[in-house]
């Protein structure tokens, strides 16, 4: 379920030190839609390292994707 731990429990608020500042710049670029591949030319990474990212933003926002990430980004404030 969004928003609970895979126990049923809430989730507690994802903080701004829960993720690193690379992996805060990859969850803004997902909350612009940006492609793994966008991103990477933005960010000059390999696509491999941005998927390391973003695999990092969802396991801190407790989330399986990246729409969830974006959608509880937004919710928490942590993203436009």
């Amino acid at each position: 379920m969004f928003g609970l731990t895979h126990l049923g429990e809430p989730m507690a608020p994802t903080q701004l030190s829960d993720l690193t500042p690379r992996q805060f710049e990859v969850l803004q670029l997902l909350g612009r839609g940006y492609s793994t591949d966008q991103m990477a030319a933005e960010l000059h990474l390999s696509k491999k390292t941005v998927r390391n990212h973003v695999r990092g933003v969802l396991r801190a926002l407790g989330v399986r994707s990246r729409l969830e990430a974006i959608v509880e980004a937004r919710r928490q404030g942590l993203t436009d």
